[in-house]
């Protein structure tokens, strides 16, 4: 039997919550048990500019914190769709936000989730839980990590910076994983 692992790398503009949701996924996994890397990149400009980052989550020592190839990609913005449309692997999962990212010719051998991230976290209040929305699609759609820990993370690590918010980022997880599990079943 072979050690689990699973990449992710998740990109949009900075100021879209890009580095927490990878952060989020990352703590998740530790407070599971597994090995993990996180690494953030972002370009010149910072908020507006692009950013992603990549997680690896292992049963074992990871040997190269890079995401050559993704289990799970998350794209929030077309710049990102080019630039990281080819790092997931076939059978991968491809997570997009579908208000803001126009995907024309859309892959074939991957899972597609076009998530309308932008206009549920509107709805919920705030545009800035569109990465939640995404990462409630994310663990619904995925074996990343397990739904429990990643609650009981957003209480521990949102919920105690800015507790006023933990209800909408627990309520626009909630929504992310019920557009997730409408979009698998068509």
């Amino acid at each position: 039997m072979s050690a689990f692992f699973r990449g992710m790398i998740a990109a949009g503009f900075g100021g879209q919550g890009i580095m927490v949701l990878g952060q989020l996924v990352a703590y998740t996994a530790i407070n599971e048990g597994r090995y993990v890397t996180w690494i953030p990149s972002y370009g010149p400009e910072m908020r507006g500019g692009t950013a992603n980052c990549g997680v690896a989550i292992s049963d074992e020592e990871i040997a190269s914190p890079v995401v050559a190839e993704a289990d799970v990609t998350v794209i929030m913005n077309n710049p990102s769709l080019e630039r990281f449309e080819r790092s997931v692997k076939p059978g991968g999962l491809l997570v997009y936000n579908s208000d803001l990212v126009l995907y024309a010719n859309p892959r074939k051998d991957v899972t597609l989730l076009p998530v309308p991230a932008h206009s549920t976290a509107i709805a919920l209040g705030s545009d800035k839980v569109s990465n939640i929305v995404v990462l409630g699609a994310i663990i619904e759609a995925s074996d990343l990590v397990s739904k429990e820990a990643c609650i009981e993370t957003i209480k521990d690590k949102l919920g105690k910076r800015k507790p006023q918010f933990l209800p909408m980022n627990l309520e626009a997880f909630e929504k992310g994983q019920e557009i997730a599990r409408k979009l698998l079943k068509k």
